[in-house]
């Protein structure tokens, strides 16, 4: 899901309908597997709200962030790809969003995609009560007049400092997790990217380690999905023990812990792998930190101050 600030003080014109009460997840997870969607006719009103609009422009199209096209009839569509090269499209519409009578959302302007039987994410909007533990780390900034040809300007860069398996932090140079001159090795958080992909640099300094704790148990030359070769087809519960947890350190102290009962990923027919892959094989030679490692994390995103919270949350438990 893409989430746009409204630029209009007034819905477009449209017979009102009776107001739906509906349970809904805002998502905004995708799988790595680049797919194409077919752009939505407009309007739904099978499922439609009341506030619920196609997003329609009477002159220019809006200078929003995201890539924007507007058809014949004025309604808008969007096509983003996310920092692994899957691809987001759908239309615009607006929406209003109700929590009760005293309390809703100011006219929202949302990216509404394709019904995807994917596995969802979540995206929540707001403080929540257990948000209390997040703690904050600086955006990496850089003067406007730089441009760095393979630096993502739109991502949410962090300042990543180092990874630890186990109780050893492994020996990554920080300037692993630094863009260079061409703007390669900058590090960003991806709700929109399944697994967590390092430049080379980074992924054989954890591959090395991996080896070294369950080397013996690694399935010989297999790579899924052509950029992670840590994988297995033994007891994943066995195998994520024996390596350890895995924590992604950040500046300021702040640190994402994946707890070794989630180090490895199912990706089917049995075979578990430790949901990392080789950032160079997207043709991206950036770092991305990608959904598999934000499970039972809270990440708030502080677009005003230019932050990232990160906060440890159960996500078994419903809030």
């Amino acid at each position: 899901m893409a989430l746009f600030p409204s630029l209009s003080r007034s819905p477009p014109s449209v017979a009102p309908h009776k107001p739906l009460r509906v349970s809904t997840l805002l998502s905004s997870h995708k799988t790595r597997k680049p797919r194409h969607s077919k752009v939505l006719p407009f309007p739904r009103r099978r499922i439609i709200t009341a506030s619920y609009h196609g997003y329609s422009v009477t002159k220019r199209i809006p200078d929003f962030t995201l890539p924007t096209s507007c058809d014949q009839n004025r309604l808008c569509h969007y096509s983003y790809f996310y920092a692994d090269g899957t691809l987001a499209e759908g239309n615009l519409v607006r929406e209003k969003i109700t929590f009760s009578r005293s309390q809703s959302t100011p006219p929202l302007i949302l990216g509404c995609a394709e019904e995807s039987r994917d596995d969802k994410g979540s995206f929540y909007l707001g403080e929540n009560p257990n948000s209390g533990g997040f703690q904050y780390i600086s955006l990496l900034t850089f003067p406007q007049s730089q441009r760095m040809p393979n630096l993502d300007p739109m991502a949410y860069t962090v300042a990543m400092q180092g990874i630890r398996i186990g109780n050893k932090k492994l020996n990554i140079p920080i300037s692993a997790f630094r863009p260079g001159p061409s703007g390669a090795g900058q590090t960003m958080i991806d709700s929109g990217s399944e697994f967590t992909y390092l430049v080379d640099e980074a992924y054989n300094k954890v591959r090395e380690e991996v080896v070294r704790l369950v080397g013996p148990k690694l399935k010989k030359g297999y790579v899924y999905g052509g950029v992670s070769d840590m994988c297995f087809d033994g007891n994943a519960f066995e195998i994520g023990r024996l390596i350890g947890n895995m924590v992604f350190e950040f500046d300021k102290g702040v640190e994402i812990v994946v707890e070794k009962e989630r180090v490895l990923a199912d990706v089917g027919g049995g075979v578990h792998c430790v949901g990392m892959g080789r950032s160079e094989m997207l043709g991206a030679a950036s770092n991305i930190i990608g959904n598999f490692h934000q499970q039972n994390t809270w990440v708030e995103f502080d677009l005003a101050n230019r932050r990232v919270g990160l906060g440890k949350a159960d996500c078994s438990r419903s809030v």
